[in-house]
């Protein structure tokens, strides 16, 4: 929607230029203005209009493209929050695949994920394994799945086995 306003007021600013200029050539071919008159008329249209109508397209324009960069993402966090939900456990890799991202951004989008907190899970990174689970089983879990190891506090939201590494994920 943002790209279109943009585009349209670029075409609208080369429209009133283009009308502006050619009332001004006229009265300058009849005689009717000088030649200083042509000028200042298409200054104070430049300025006044054409000027801001361009300036607002291509704003218009820049804005487009971070709001798409934005939907782009989310349309990331979305596909992996339903894979991982859909499937119960997904591999990284095959994460990594299908939004043709490396794996230092999967887990950077992992993490927003329990940042919004909207993903309740665990992760063996050694593995490789992303797993779905209920954020009701995991606020009650005191021992790490895999080695038995004690769970300590590694952020918000986020609890960590020392041993292993593996991370667990809770959600409101």
């Amino acid at each position: 929607m943002t790209r279109t306003v943009g585009i349209l007021l670029l075409v609208a600013s080369v429209g009133i230029c283009a009308i502006g200029a050619a009332f001004l050539g006229v009265g300058l071919s009849q005689g009717s203005l000088e030649s200083a008159g042509f000028v200042l008329g298409f200054g104070l249209l430049f300025v006044f209009l054409v000027g801001p109508l361009a300036g607002g397209g291509i704003f218009a324009l820049v804005r487009s493209r971070g709001e798409q960069a934005e939907q782009a993402e989310a349309e990331k966090l979305r596909k992996i929050l339903d894979m991982v939900k859909t499937r119960g456990r997904v591999d990284i890799s095959d994460l990594s695949i299908e939004l043709h991202a490396d794996r230092e951004s999967v887990q950077d989008m992992i993490y927003k994920l329990v940042g919004l907190g909207v993903f309740s899970g665990y992760v063996n990174w050694d593995e490789g394994i992303l797993y779905s689970e209920e954020a009701s089983e995991l606020h009650n879990l005191t021992q790490c799945r895999y080695c038995g190891g004690q769970l300590t506090l590694a952020g918000k939201g986020v609890v960590k086995c020392p041993f292993c590494g593996t991370e667990y994920f809770l959600s409101k």
